[in-house]
């Protein structure tokens, strides 16, 4: 049985259950990371000579980093309606994944930081991270209103996956924030998918 590696709460392995929720596949799971045994922990590093969460164990093949365990377990579900073969779309759809854990999510890690794990490192980061998250935000949002209703436009794609867990963190978290009804009416039609509920829009930042 495929083993993920990941504290629940990790935006990053929720990328990976969400996925897994979505194809079907049965899982076991690990916690480690913050809160829970330390990523630095010489088990761990024999896991992941990285460090961090989440990795995924497939028949003693093991693979780190989100976006890409998302992307091999579209293929390993035989999902092309959720990550299709077409070279462009591909390479689309990754673009817009790698967007959302660099620019999208650079101005929220401050915001989160500060004002959800507490971090007094981040609390002057707050003003900058909410002002460049917004201007992310506004990306996103002029793109949905142009072309959605998802990111890739009709069809719910894994492009949708880390683009929708930086969403719930924005709604999630309470500091001034521009209204944007585009991405609003998104967060609403995420919340259809019960893989969502399950691991996005869960009550959990």
């Amino acid at each position: 049985m495929l083993k993920v590696y990941g504290r629940a709460n990790s935006i990053n392995v929720r990328k990976v259950l969400w996925m897994l929720a979505e194809i079907g596949l049965e899982y076991e799971r690990e916690d480690w990371g913050r809160g829970f045994k330390s990523t630095d922990d010489p088990a761990f590093r024999k896991i992941n000579p990285v460090g961090v969460v989440p990795v995924i164990d497939d028949g003693n093949f093991r693979l780190r980093e989100s976006n890409t365990i998302v992307r091999y377990l579209a293929d390993k579900g035989g999902r092309a309606d959720l990550y299709p073969k077409d070279l462009q779309t591909r390479a689309t759809i990754e673009s817009w994944m790698d967007w959302s854990s660099t620019e999208f999510a650079g101005g929220m890690r401050p915001v989160f930081q500060a004002l959800v794990v507490k971090n007094p490192a981040a609390a002057g980061l707050v003003d900058s991270g909410a002002k460049e998250w917004a201007k992310q935000m506004g990306v996103l949002e002029q793109h949905l209103a142009a072309s959605g209703p998802y990111v890739m436009g009709k069809s719910f794609t894994i492009a949708d996956i880390p683009a929708g867990l930086v969403v719930n963190r924005w709604f999630s978290i309470s500091f001034q924030k521009p209204e944007c009804k585009a991405v609003s009416a998104y967060y609403d039609r995420l919340t259809e998918r019960a893989a969502y509920r399950a691991h996005g829009r869960n009550g959990t930042p």
